[in-house]
Parts: structure tokens; C-alpha cells; sequence
């Protein structure tokens, strides 16, 4: 599963608001509920988000396995 809980804390950490996405640089609110809901976005979107924030990709999302360990 992709999280975005990367991109609450880089956005947090530069004081900008889900307001600021999509006003000043019109990210939908379609994407940013997508955002908040951990739903997919466009590898353009992350694209975006990154070059938005200034940061790298793992500073906006991460992969966290929804699959349990192979017991031995």
C-alpha cells in the first residue's frame, strides 16, 4: 500500500496548507482528497508534489506491505 503520511509532515514542515495546493498551485481537490485518503495519484502528481515542495519522493509517499511475513 501507498501512504502519503510523508507529505502531511514535508507540507507541515514548509507551513504549507492542502489551501495552498490547490489554490496557488491548482492541485485539484479531487487529488488532494485522493492525497488524504491515501487513494492512487498520477506518477504526474507526485511529480508535481516534489517539485512543488522542493523534496524528493520518499519526502511525499512510502510503501508500507499490507502482506503478512512468510512464516517459515
Amino acid at each position: 500500500m501507498i501512504r502519503y503520511d510523508p507529505l502531511w509532515r514535508t507540507m507541515a514542515g514548509q507551513n504549507v496548507t492542502t489551501y495552498t495546493l490547490r489554490e496557488k498551485h491548482k492541485i485539484s481537490h479531487s487529488t488532494v482528497q485522493s492525497l488524504q485518503n491515501n487513494k492512487h495519484v498520477s506518477t504526474y502528481t507526485l511529480d508535481r508534489l516534489c517539485t512543488i515542495l522542493g523534496c524528493r519522493l520518499e519526502d511525499v509517499a512510502e510503501y508500507i506491505s499490507d502482506q503478512k511475513p512468510k512464516q517459515l
